[in-house]
């Protein structure tokens, strides 16, 4: 495990060292846990706007497959 050195604002310091407190867990471990949540939003956010895109090139096909279909000829059998 690889080691950082951070300067955080006393207020936010002093917010972690309340919720870890809460928790019962160490700083290092709240700030963990915060780091690794905040990765988890990260991705789920990338994969928000992936599915975004690919549900607004979809419907983009679907509109020009409407549109062939409203100009095309009775289908219906005799």
């Amino acid at each position: 495990m690889n080691m950082i050195s951070v300067r955080l604002p006393d207020k936010l310091l002093g917010q972690a060292d309340t919720f870890a407190r809460q928790m019962h867990v160490s700083r290092a471990e709240y700030i963990r846990l915060a780091l690794e949540t905040m990765n988890r939003e990260m991705e789920a956010g990338k994969r928000g706007e992936r599915l975004k895109s690919l549900s607004l090139r979809l419907r983009e096909e679907s509109m020009k497959v409407n549109a062939e279909l409203d100009g095309a000829d009775d289908f219906s059998a005799p």
